[in-house]
């Protein structure tokens, strides 16, 4: 099934970029999918708590005490990249917007900007990502976080997209 059409769009967040060895522009959202050859499972987080909220662009925030949250990328986000070679995360103390773009992932197929899914200012970064990238793929709920933030909006929350809806998201993409 010419290798189950590996790459396709995904949604206007993403766009493919290879190869990474040179590159000599700025990163590009990712815009890559692997159309699987049997149907999969489309389970985002299975399990997390109710606070966590999803991005069009696949990252997600888990709300700490109504003032914390720690973001990273969706499972959906980090099988699409394949196996992570690179976290370039911001500084502590960091102001985001809700949509900045905060960092990037390079993989060994693709690489993509991440953007923040809240206003907030940077409170600490996982540093365990600068030595073991590969985090992310292995657990990208827990200790493949990426930042964690203040939240300065909550209403902003109410723009962000729970579990389930997340999930009838990526199905809306897959088709």
């Amino acid at each position: 099934m010419s290798a189950c059409r590996l790459f396709r769009s995904l949604s206007s967040s993403f766009t493919t970029v290879l190869p990474l060895l040179t590159r000599s522009t700025p990163l590009c959202p990712l815009r890559l999918a692997l159309k699987p050859c049997s149907p999969r499972t489309l389970t985002s987080s299975s399990g997390l708590s109710a606070a966590v909220k999803f991005t069009d662009k696949h990252e997600w925030i888990r709300v700490e005490d109504d003032r914390i949250g720690t973001v990273g990328i969706s499972n959906f986000a980090q099988e699409a990249l394949g196996d992570v070679v690179y976290c370039g995360l911001p500084e502590v103390g960091t102001q985001l917007a809700q949509q900045d773009e905060f960092g990037a992932l390079e993989s060994v197929k693709a690489a993509s900007e991440l953007y923040s899914p809240l206003t907030g200012e940077v409170v600490e970064v996982n540093t365990l990502l600068a030595d073991n990238p590969g985090l992310v793929n292995k657990s990208c709920y827990k200790d493949g976080w990426l930042i964690k933030m203040t939240i300065a909006n909550p209403a902003e929350l109410d723009t962000l997209m729970d579990e389930a809806a997340y999930e009838r998201y990526i199905r809306s993409i897959e088709d």
